[in-house]
């Protein structure tokens, strides 16, 4: 589990960031595979904020499959809107961050 703690108005920020981004991650038919966590992780390591769009989940799966998508993928979800979830996860190396929270 991805044990970085945000205060509420870092989640705020970090959820208005994200209103700008497009999906660049995408959850079909193949589900949870390894290729979608590897790929997941190489977007984390690169822009920190990544939005994910769930294609084919029910809505009562949704928080489940976030929360599994978080503790595989050792990082937090800021929240889910419909099929679109966004998650986050801070670059370990300072001068690599591109996101600087308040």
């Amino acid at each position: 589990m991805y044990d970085f703690p945000l205060t509420g108005a870092q989640k705020k920020y970090l959820r208005g960031c994200g209103q700008r981004l497009d999906a660049t991650l995408h959850l079909g038919k193949d589900g949870l595979s390894p290729t979608f966590f590897r790929e997941l992780q190489h977007q984390l390591n690169s822009r920190e904020l990544v939005k994910l769009r769930l294609h084919g989940t029910e809505r009562g799966d949704r928080a489940a499959l976030c929360a599994q998508i978080a503790n595989e993928g050792r990082c937090v979800c800021l929240g889910t809107v419909g099929h679109t979830a966004l998650f986050f996860r801070r670059q370990p190396d300072p001068e690599r961050r591109v996101i600087e929270l308040p």
